[in-house]
């Protein structure tokens, strides 16, 4: 299970912190990732993370500005939203996968998805 939380609305050059909490699998080895989705668009990964190994492979037209972090000892993980634009209005999911990713980018790849939390810029 993966329950989101931090989501909100924030004006233009802010910054949001989104948590995700994961429980029911081994945390080191489920290969977790957040993605969003904005308005008629679709679902586009931002950072994909393997913790037993810390692999990060970020969406390079966010890296600058999105940050991934965790907390082991809550099995918990963070995505810092910073510089927020009104194009970066959409709704952010974390998903997890416990068989591995071939490609992160890839909606399909993960068997686990949080309830997703609403991020507005105005």
């Amino acid at each position: 299970q993966l329950v989101e939380s931090g989501g909100g609305s924030v004006q233009a050059g802010g910054s949001l912190r989104l948590s995700c909490r994961v429980s029911g699998y081994s945390y080191i080895r489920t290969y977790m990732a957040w993605f969003r989705q904005l308005p008629g668009k679709e679902r586009e990964g931002i950072v994909g993370v393997y913790p037993a190994n810390g692999r990060t492979e970020y969406a390079k037209s966010l890296k600058a500005r999105f940050t991934f972090s965790q907390d082991i000892a809550t099995d918990t993980h963070f995505l810092q939203l910073d510089s927020l634009e009104p194009d970066d209005t959409g709704i952010y999911y974390c998903a997890a996968s416990t068989s591995g990713v071939r490609d992160w980018t890839r909606p399909a790849e993960y068997e686990y998805w949080g309830q997703g939390t609403q991020v507005t810029v105005s």
